[in-house]
Order: C-alpha cells, then sequence, then structure tokens
C-alpha cells in the first residue's frame, strides 16, 4: 500500500469500479466525502491553514454551481481537484501581486517623503560599519584626532584632550585623513 492510500479515508479511497458508477452526489454528500481530500491538497498548495480553507470552500462554493458537471464520468475526484489547483494558484498568485503593490507603494512614499529606499539604507548601514571598521584599525592618535574634529573641537581642544601640542594637530588630522581613506578604499576593494 503506498502513502496516498494510507491517508485517504474510506470515502475518498473507493474502489475503481464504485467510483465509475453514475452515482449522483448531492453537495453535502460531496462535501462529507472529499472535503479532507481538498484541503489537504489545498494546504500542500498553499503552505498557510487559513488560506487553505478559503481555498477549500471557494472550491465547493464551485462545486455548487458545477455540481452536474462535475460528476461526469466518475470524475468529480478529478474535477475538485484540478479546481483545487487552479484556485490555489490564483490566490497565490494575489497574494504575490499585491505583495508587489504594496513594496511599490512603500518605495514611491518613501521616495517622496525624500528617505532613503530598503537598499540605500542597507548600502549606508554597509558603508558606516566600512567607516568604523576602518576607524577600529587606525593608530593613535590619528583616530582620536579624526573624531574630535569631527566632534567639531577646535584644534586647541583637541590639543587639550589628547595632551599632544597644538602645533601638531593639524599634520596628524591630515595623516589620519590619508590613512583612514586608503584603508577605506583597500576595505572596499576586498569586497
Amino acid at each position: 500500500m503506498g502513502e496516498w492510500e494510507i491517508t485517504l479515508g474510506e470515502a475518498e479511497a473507493r474502489p475503481a469500479a464504485e467510483s465509475q458508477t453514475e452515482t449522483r452526489l448531492s453537495l453535502d454528500q460531496a462535501f462529507t466525502a472529499h472535503h479532507r481530500l481538498v484541503y489537504r491538497y489545498a494546504y500542500a498548495l498553499v503552505r498557510d491553514g487559513a488560506l487553505a480553507e478559503d481555498v477549500t470552500q471557494e472550491v465547493f462554493l464551485r462545486l455548487h454551481g458545477h455540481l452536474d458537471s462535475a460528476q461526469q464520468a466518475g470524475m468529480l475526484r478529478p474535477w475538485l481537484l484540478r479546481v483545487t489547483s487552479n484556485v490555489a494558484l490564483n490566490v497565490l498568485r494575489t497574494r504575490r501581486r499585491a505583495a508587489s503593490r504594496d513594496e511599490a507603494f512603500e518605495i514611491e512614499t518613501l521616495q517622496t517623503r525624500g528617505e532613503s529606499l530598503p537598499d540605500e539604507a542597507l548600502e549606508r548601514k554597509a558603508r558606516i560599519a566600512r567607516a568604523q571598521w576602518v576607524l577600529g584599525k587606525l593608530q593613535e592618535p590619528y583616530r582620536s584626532c579624526l573624531l574630535l574634529r569631527h566632534e567639531g573641537l577646535s584644534y586647541r581642544e583637541i590639543a587639550g584632550t589628547l595632551g599632544l601640542k597644538e602645533s601638531c594637530i593639524g599634520s596628524l588630522i591630515v595623516r589620519g585623513r590619508n590613512e583612514f581613506a586608503k584603508l577605506y578604499k583597500e576595505v572596499g576593494q576586498d569586497t
């Protein structure tokens, strides 16, 4: 017995001869007999319980309108599974389109506000992380001179903070900037 045969209920695993007879089921009987099969197949396609229930409900609503034609030549189960596949794929397609529209709307909203786009924000974070890493690699007093100057301190204030001569601060800042630019460029080429 195969894996699928074990999971089918009694109503779903009728002998082939019985399924080909012209017994017509009411909608309630068809629902009772095939609900689990339709739900399991829908769940396998959409991977979401609530969405699988919605798909299952839609399938049986469609069956209500096509009950006689769906049962011709004993083809109710194949008809239900085909409709389940079509409905599930349409639902997934609709969700993808909605997600795409939502993303486009969000990007447009960010652009009109003048905010960074998600990709730009990620690039900005990467540049900041790279700059912090390079600053960490700079030798002292270059790193401290650059950071304090960036904070807006004057040469006199930097010299007083670091205990250095004021006349040296300008050259330390220039050397620090050059070293920073060199390391930053090297790190950028490695990535």
